[in-house]
């Protein structure tokens, strides 16, 4: 009998190999898995995964990152791009390379976006101990900084010999490829073990499909579904991330089409239908249109279709006050199927949609309701106009009509890409969206500093397209160390970067809950630590130029308007400056249509905490269980 055959290579070696062998599969379309590696190197993975990635060559390209965190924004954009079915790897050293990750670790989990992360690790055999940039827990001597990734992680391994390798990859691939378990993986690789030589069986590095299938609904619980939905007289459908996930935007078309059910969507599931589709009533919650938040209010049945829920989405449970409501989850996670005390139906997105269309065949919503809603979805339009529109081209822009020029220039390719400050807001409520990948919000974890990078990966998943960062000034003090990585790869993003000159979003939500703007401007402030208002000389259209953007500054709309015209034929990454009007000047802005719960002081001697806790119990008044 034949020995197997094996093949003698470091345990990097092995990793990089084996990756370069990993598929994901759906409807018939193969793709690979794990398609690129990011990487910043140091002590821990430069002579091991270093190593090896330069042997590999084109097998498993390397990509050169300035930030771990921002390493794994670019992963999480790219994978979000590719419905979750192709990914990228990061690797870092052991000490604050490693630690680095977390952030983005933890907005991969919660978006329930794929990464695999291999920071370096401490000696596994502890010749020395301990070693630079090791972290001594006097209780536990098998710890080290990495396991910081564990709670953060969908899966989490170390491995501390050559043979475990096999059985940590093979999980790590399982967890990745499924869309109920994905996230972050982490992979930690004691620096030592990435160098060591071990025979691996062939077989190891042979081709090999992770099938990402599409799960039918029970029969019974779509019974019970199709039920639920003929018995009811005023049915709302919300659409989450998992409609895009599972290239589920045709079938909730024809869904639509079918029974005239209204659709509002999470920031995650916007743009599931086209913005003038006529079902399509805008996003939901508290940075949702009035349309959807009063269908919301009087709605009998909730239809979640690839949605968790997040307070933002149900007003922080204030939003569907209707007293007889009841829920219906469509979630290929059994843990959202089953949210809100909802009816269940388990299954993909798609196949969901598609079987509920067929069952309902023949029903639909009285022409009233559907009269009603299309009425206020003419009036919210107007509104949108008003915030977009400008009357004199002199002048300078509001933040709101910044999104309007751009509104005004863009077509179905377009790519905007945003995740944190006043702009979510703003873009849930006004933006509309024209294709089904077009509106890229990550608000999951709503992590600053995530734009830029990500925008580098969306426009590696979607080559051709025009990709846009919009920008807050706050956001971009955070991380702008990837514009150097887009000009050195040649990768032509849009940033479009908003100077208000502070944390307009949290300055807002201070004013509100008591605090008086407390912390959040960038301005001078006087001896006695109050703010001057006049702002600080900080110039961040020349720091982006100094790290080899691009610039362009528009000091009114007119200018606004060439400039971003100029940036979306540019093909180098461009930059487009604009400082802006408060938004509290603008006419027509729409203010928050619902509710978020931020505790409020109790107790308090300032009259604006005293008045702000007066408004919290009101409306804490109508927060409800659904059960």
């Amino acid at each position: 009998m034949n020995a197997p055959t094996t093949r003698r290579l470091t345990v990097a070696q092995a990793l990089v190999e084996f990756l370069a062998h990993q598929y994901t599969e759906r409807d018939g379309r193969r793709h690979r898995l794990i398609n690129a590696c990011w990487g910043i190197f140091g002590h821990g993975n430069v002579a091991g995964l270093g190593q090896a990635l330069l042997e590999s060559g084109d097998a498993l390209p390397y990509l050169q990152g300035r930030n771990e965190q921002a390493m794994v924004h670019a992963a999480v954009g790219y994978a979000r791009q590719c419905d979750r079915l192709s990914a990228h790897a990061v690797t870092t050293s052991i000490g604050p390379g490693a630690t680095n990750l977390v952030t983005g670790a933890a907005l991969a989990t919660v978006n329930r976006l794929p990464v695999l992360l291999l920071p370096g690790d401490i000696f596994a055999t502890r010749p020395a101990d301990p070693v630079l940039q090791q972290l001594e827990v006097p209780h536990a001597g098998d710890v080290s900084v990495n396991d910081a990734l564990r709670p953060v992680s969908r899966y989490f391994d170390r491995v501390t010999r050559p043979e475990v390798l096999i059985p940590a990859a093979l999980q790590a691939m399982r967890v990745l490829a499924d869309p109920v378990d994905t996230g972050a993986v982490t992979l930690a690789l004691p620096q030592d073990v990435q160098a060591e030589a071990y025979d691996w069986p062939e077989e190891f590095f042979a081709d090999r499909v992770w099938r990402v299938t599409r799960p039918l609904p029970d029969a019974d619980a779509l019974a019970d579904a199709v039920r639920a939905i003929r018995g009811a007289r005023r049915p709302l459908l919300v659409a989450g991330g998992g409609v895009h996930h599972s290239e589920a935007e045709d079938a909730l078309c024809a869904f639509a089409d079918a029974t005239g059910i209204p659709v509002a969507s999470t920031q995650a599931g916007k743009g599931s239908l086209r913005y003038d589709h006529p079902a399509d009533i805008g996003g939901i919650g508290h940075t949702g249109t009035a349309t959807a938040d009063a269908l919301a209010r009087e709605a009998d049945l909730v239809i979640g279709v690839g949605t968790r829920y997040t307070d933002f989405t149900t007003a922080s449970a204030t939003l569907f006050a209707a007293p007889g409501v009841r829920f219906l989850n469509l979630n290929i996670a059994p843990f959202d199927a089953h949210k809100l005390g909802a009816t269940s139906l388990v299954a993909d997105a798609r196949a969901g949609l598609e079987a509920l269309t067929k069952e309902l065949s023949g029903h639909r919503v009285d022409a009233e309701y559907e009269a009603a809603y299309g009425a206020d979805k003419a009036a919210w339009e107007r509104r949108v106009d008003a915030a977009f529109g400008a009357a004199d081209d002199s002048v300078r822009p509001s933040q709101t009509q910044v999104l309007g020029a751009l509104d005004a220039l863009i077509d179905d390719t377009d790519i905007i890409l945003n995740a944190a400050g006043s702009l979510p807001g703003d873009l849930h409520k006004l933006w509309r969206a024209r294709s089904r990948r077009q509106y890229h919000l990550e608000y999951g974890y709503s992590c600053m500093g995530y734009e830029i990078p990500a925008a580098i990966g969306v426009r590696m998943a979607a080559p051709g397209r025009p990709v846009w960062a919009l920008v807050g000034d706050g956001t971009y003090l955070m991380n702008p160390t990837e514009i150097v990585t887009a000009v050195q790869e040649g990768i032509p993003i849009k940033l479009v970067l908003i100077q208000n000159h502070g944390y307009a979003s949290i300055g807002g939500l201070s004013q509100e809950t008591g605090g008086e703007r407390f912390g959040t401007d960038y301005r001078f402030r006087a001896a006695d630590g109050a703010y001057t208002g006049a702002p600080l000389p900080v110039d961040l259209a020349a720091n982006a130029a100094s790290l080899g953007m691009r610039v362009l500054r528009a000091a009114t709309v007119g200018e606004l308007r060439a400039a971003l015209a100029e940036a979306r034929g540019a093909n180098r990454p461009t930059c487009v400056y604009v400082e802006t009007e408060t938004a509290d000047t603008v006419p027509g802005a729409p203010e928050a249509q619902a509710w978020w719960d931020v505790p409020v002081a109790e107790t308090a001697t300032r009259p604006a905490a005293v008045a702000a806790r007066e408004a919290y119990d009101r409306h804490a008044a109508g927060r409800r269980r659904h059960l």
